[in-house]
């Protein structure tokens, strides 16, 4: 959540590219959070799973969960992107 250096961040699974690090950035969530993904890199499906009505994002190469994505982030794409740590790798530039 706290990880900020510059490079990628990728698919735990199948290393497919995700995320660059300049969208990532403090949601005060808890998660690491970003407002914008690689062209393609990501799936979304409804989840209404706990009695919630969310959206999931998967990865698009091998369909691993990655968390959720939401439209209240505070960056200009209005989007947040929370993602569980351990669904992504990161390579430094």
């Amino acid at each position: 959540n706290t990880h900020y250096e510059d490079g990628t961040y990728s698919c735990a699974a199948c290393g497919n590219e995700l995320y660059k690090s300049e969208t990532k950035f403090d949601s005060g969530c808890g998660w690491p959070s970003f407002d914008d993904e690689i062209e393609g890199a990501i799936m979304r499906k409804r989840d209404v799973s706990h009695g919630m009505i969310r959206t999931e994002i998967m990865c698009a190469n091998c369909g691993s969960h990655l968390g959720h994505v939401f439209n209240d982030g505070p960056t200009a794409t209005g989007i947040r992107h929370c993602v569980n740590s351990v669904s992504v790798d990161f390579k430094a530039e």
